[in-house]
């Protein structure tokens, strides 16, 4: 079921279903929540009860938005305050499980709000400022590959380019991929939609970052080692990690995974999940099961 959360300066779609504790899903730029439309069956069938969101601007969340950056942009303090705002809406304390630019925006929920976000899952995350590795787009090609498709997205606007950017971010394909790819870039070419995507990329992940040393709940940052977006992703993901207060944090890493390894891999991602959340929130599932 599609619910709509009236929030302020817009409204977030979520599809909610299901019984226990609250868990909150996140996608990344440029795409919407029919991203985890294979590991929310099995998170409701594990006992949970998941509410599936639409970044603000995207999807079928409302556009037009004001940024606490006062830019006209999208940046993971923005999505964050939505997410607390989504949490309090259903009943928390929640999980928040965050894709990309979300995945930092997790972060930052965590750091903020620490009464209502129980555990953070990270996925692929964009939570730490990054450079252009150049000696990597040199010898590492599928970092070249997703690099340049991603840099010309921007620079030129391109809905071809982000259609070959997600080609090579998923280096296995699930059987749906054609039909929600070409459902996805439809969704892209309604009205304000294609210039709300432009707006992640007008913000970089530094608030995030300074948000990690901050974080007081247990943390997973999974990440796909074939990811484009990363000349090292696995070591990526340990930074992350490592910025975290000692302990909280732990990496998975799924094997021949790309950026949306829980489209590209939802079996083996909802097991990390399940177990992840199994082992921190065991009261809660006990007393709904």
């Amino acid at each position: 079921m599609t619910e709509f959360v009236e929030l302020e300066g817009g409204r977030i779609a979520c599809d909610v279903v299901g019984e226990g504790p609250l868990v909150v899903l996140s996608h990344g730029m440029g795409t919407w929540r029919a991203d985890f439309r294979h590991l929310v069956p099995v998170l409701v069938d594990a006992g949970y009860r998941v509410v599936n969101a639409d970044m603000r601007g995207h999807g079928e969340s409302s556009t037009g938005w004001a940024s606490v950056t006062g830019k006209r942009a999208i940046s993971r303090t923005d999505v964050a305050g939505d997410l607390l705002g989504v949490v309090r809406h259903f009943g928390g304390p929640a999980t928040i499980v965050g894709h990309s630019l979300s995945g930092g925006a997790a972060t930052i929920a965590a750091a903020l709000a620490p009464e209502l976000v129980t555990t953070i899952v990270e996925i692929n995350p964009f939570t730490r400022v990054t450079k252009i590795d150049v000696g990597a787009l040199l010898t590492v090609r599928r970092y070249r590959r997703g690099g340049l498709r991603l840099i010309g997205t921007q620079l030129l606007k391109s809905h071809g380019l982000w259609r070959s950017y997600l080609d090579v971010a998923y280096p296995g394909k699930p059987d749906d991929y054609r039909r929600q790819i070409d459902d996805l870039m439809t969704a892209l070419r309604r009205p304000g939609r294609w210039q709300e995507f432009m707006k992640t990329g007008r913000t970089t992940p530094a608030d995030a970052g300074a948000r990690l040393p901050e974080v007081r709940c247990p943390a997973l940052v999974i990440m796909g080692d074939q990811d484009p977006d990363f000349p090292d992703p696995v070591a990526e993901g340990e930074a992350i990690v490592a910025a975290m207060p000692a302990g909280l944090g732990q990496v998975a890493v799924i094997e021949d995974g790309g950026h949306y390894p829980h489209a590209q891999s939802s079996d083996r991602v909802a097991e990390l999940v399940i177990a992840f959340l199994r082992e921190h929130t065991r009261d809660a599932v006990r007393h709904t099961t």
